[in-house]
């Protein structure tokens, strides 16, 4: 048995050399198709990390209180509150209510949030970028911390300060090399004093998190925020919500979400007019986007690697026309069907090994590629079950596109095929 897979092997060998240009060119679409499968599948395993770490840095018992709910039509109106066009879901009312210990015993920190998209000058650039109205508790609800100068302070918030904290990109846009700490800025013709440069937070769910600008909540609400809720209260962007511990969560996010259900007066089985989310939900929802993403264009490359299937049958099903004289030889001598069999679903099942081999190269090139083109902002991941489905959906190929040609070299009549020419 092993002698006769040796032979078999040797004379698919001895084939695929015969004929370079033809075994090349079958070799191709089966590369092809491996290699995308590969690529894609390790992009997306690396925007899986990268949504994982980004998440994850936000902390393990952090809640985002979002205006509008789950529905399309939900979506739609928590759109047109952050454009202004009605009045906001949250006001500042709202998280003054979930700050009460004896209502939400779970939540420990209460950061509001009103955020606007604003033209921004120095004294020497412009431009338009994420302007937050927030509080000191914002940034130690998503632990960031100033590298240069100092934070924002409970007395920025209590006399409505114009001071500013700027994301380093933002630093860069508008004072480039020179020192920003002390500089005067002016957000939509309001001037503000830069008094400290955020750390490096990167790209998250809600844009690059360096392209911003933090200012105290009661300085965005007097001078740049003039959207007003129910009973004329300020109005809100998002609220962060902190949990005592991650194991109460759950708990946090229920206290709040009726807390804001009776504010809000909404009944029962009432669409709620916003949504509590966790880190989990958002992990959840981003990571099940990404693998319907991953497995259509997995799919669409799915479909190169079968048309290099058919590929490989067709030049099969020409070397068993071309080579009808040496199988009538081989059965003249002895040779039995599952002989003939093997000897072409070996060089079928080689052809489509060697060339998901080759694909599996090129997909570790490719995604090294994306890599780089993403410019470090996530590394695509080859794993080893990605190497191993890809050239194990390249051999069942092969073998499939094997089957027909080796039946039909098979089943040839020695006597007439030695007639043939």
């Amino acid at each position: 048995m092993i002698v006769q897979f040796q032979e078999n092997l040797w004379t698919a060998l001895q084939s695929l050399r015969a004929n370079k240009l033809r075994t090349a060119l079958s070799l191709l679409g089966i590369l092809i198709g491996v290699g995308a499968v590969v690529a894609l599948l390790a992009a997306g395993q690396g925007v899986q990390d990268y949504i994982q770490r980004q998440v994850e840095a936000i902390g393990p018992n952090v809640l985002f209180v979002f205006p509008g709910g789950f529905s399309q039509d939900g979506f739609a109106r928590a759109a047109a509150q952050q454009s202004g066009l009605t009045r906001p879901a949250l006001t500042l009312g709202d998280a003054r209510a979930l700050q009460d210990p004896s209502r939400a015993p779970d939540i420990v920190l209460v950061a509001p949030v009103a955020s606007q998209t604003l033209p921004v000058a120095s004294t020497r650039e412009r431009t338009v970028t994420a302007v937050r109205g927030v509080t000191p508790e914002y940034l130690i609800a998503r632990n960031w911390v100033v590298t240069r100068g100092r934070s924002l302070a409970p007395e920025d918030e209590r006399t409505a300060a114009r001071v500013a904290l700027l994301g380093v990109d933002t630093a860069q846009s508008l004072f480039g090399e020179a020192d920003p700490i002390g500089q005067l800025i002016r957000v939509r013709d309001v001037p503000f004093r830069v008094i400290g440069i955020l750390s490096r937070k990167g790209g998250t769910s809600s844009g690059n998190e360096d392209e911003v600008i933090l200012i105290p909540l009661s300085a965005m609400h007097q001078y740049l925020y003039s959207a007003r809720g129910r009973g004329g209260e300020p109005g809100l962007s998002l609220i962060v919500l902190v949990a005592r511990s991650p194991d109460r969560i759950r708990g946090a996010q229920e206290q709040a979400t009726a807390i804001l259900r009776e504010r809000h007066g909404i009944r029962f089985r009432e669409e709620e007019d916003f949504t509590v989310v966790s880190q989990e939900e958002i992990l959840s929802l981003f990571g099940n986007l990404t693998t319907i993403l991953t497995a259509f264009l997995s799919t669409i490359a799915g479909i190169s690697l079968l048309v290099g299937g058919i590929g490989v049958m067709n030049i099969t099903l020409v070397s068993v026309r071309e080579r009808t004289r040496e199988i009538g030889l081989r059965k003249a001598v002895g040779a039995r069907r599952q002989d003939i069999l093997l000897q072409f679903l070996t060089e079928t099942l080689l052809l489509a090994l060697i060339g998901g081999l080759l694909g599996v190269l090129l997909g570790i090139v490719l995604a090294f590629f994306i890599s780089t083109l993403a410019g470090g902002a996530f590394r695509a991941i080859v794993t080893p079950g990605a190497i191993l489905l890809a050239v194990g959906i390249s051999s069942a190929v092969g073998l499939a596109a094997g089957v027909y040609p080796a039946w039909r070299a098979a089943r040839l009549d020695p006597i007439v095929a030695l007639r043939y020419e």
